[in-house]
């Protein structure tokens, strides 16, 4: 019988162990050593940004900036981040100090940023190109459409040395309306002093006065909820808010505390056309005993029996809102 033939002639396979490949391989199984820095690979955004930042570092008048690739390890005294077209805008038109711009890359542009862009220009503000989820860490994930303002801490200018240069304006009649100061006792959360230095802007208030201690700072967020108010009201800060207030008092001013249990009813508020220092509480606790105490008035606001309290922002603003009405009248 004839043996079969096979297809193609392909050789016959032989039988037993394949030979090895002799170690071939064994380079490849070392690896390529250790990941480089995301800075320092070419296809990644921080190295381009890190590009960017060292090109404008180099040229004349441009601040020296830390490259956006890597983390600022923010200090409690370290530069805050300004987000937010409108932000950004007010505090480049009070030419507050500035340090550098970050814009996203592809930004939608319109008429703020061509502002924001051609103010950064005259000052010789570096501007630095990033990418939105750098603009994300650097803003602590707030909403900053894409742009953001590095600034230096501020600067706190003295309660008690602004109520006085106030005061002294008024009498040399260079300013017309009548002073309005409000001061913070215990208001810890940044968001709640920039809404109210945004009321106090909107209604002419000359300054929002904190405490040295125990009180929310201008903060990045607090720059954010103001919506650029900050750059227009000064915040002064007290050493002693007790000390400072009765300080106001020989000074002239009057100071009215916001209190639930208060025995004055803000309508109506007989002291709304003198000079005036509004002091408010936090919602929790309220005011202080001490503050209390060199409060002129007591003055509630009147709500419904079944609210509790209102937020310390939204009673500045109802509050200044009357007082407003009253000084018009």
């Amino acid at each position: 019988m004839a043996t079969p033939k096979r297809h193609g002639g392909a050789p016959k396979k032989k039988k037993g162990p394949s030979v090895g490949t002799g170690g071939h391989g064994r380079k490849a199984l070392e690896g390529k050593g250790p990941t480089p820095k995301a800075e320092e690979r070419t296809y990644h955004q921080a190295y381009r940004s890190r590009q960017l930042a060292e090109r404008a570092a180099s040229k004349p008048g441009a601040s020296r900036q830390r490259p956006a690739g890597r983390s600022t390890g923010r200090s409690k005294n370290a530069e805050e981040m300004v987000s937010g077209r409108n932000s950004v805008l007010e505090a480049l038109r009070a030419d507050i100090p500035a340090k550098a711009l970050y814009m996203a890359i592809r930004i939608d542009v319109d008429d703020r940023v061509r502002e924001i862009l051609k103010l950064a220009a005259e000052r010789g503000l570096a501007v630095m190109e990033t990418g939105k989820p750098e603009l994300d860490r650097m803003t602590d994930e707030s909403i900053h459409q894409g742009l953001a303002l590095q600034v230096p801490p501020y600067d706190y200018p003295d309660a008690l040395e602004t109520v006085k240069a106030t005061l002294a304006k008024v009498a040399k009649g260079h300013l017309s309306n009548t002073p309005l100061f409000i001061a913070l006792d215990g208001i810890t959360d940044p968001r709640n002093l920039g809404a109210i230095i945004r009321s106090a802007s909107a209604f002419g208030a000359h300054a929002v006065i904190v405490p040295e201690r125990r009180s929310a700072g201008l903060t990045a967020s607090a720059w954010k909820t103001s919506a650029g108010a900050a750059a227009r009201v000064p915040v002064a800060r007290a050493t002693n808010m007790t000390n400072t207030l009765k300080a106001m008092k020989q000074a002239g001013v009057y100071v009215v505390g916001l209190d639930g249990d208060g025995e004055v009813d803000l309508t109506g508020l007989p002291l709304a056309t003198d000079p005036l220092c509004i002091v408010v509480g936090s919602e929790g606790k309220g005011l202080s005993r001490l503050v209390k105490e060199n409060c002129d008035q007591i003055v509630s606001i009147p709500i419904e029996s079944a609210m509790e309290s209102l937020n310390a922002s939204m009673a500045v603003g109802i509050t200044l809102y009357e007082i407003s009405r009253l000084r018009n009248a």
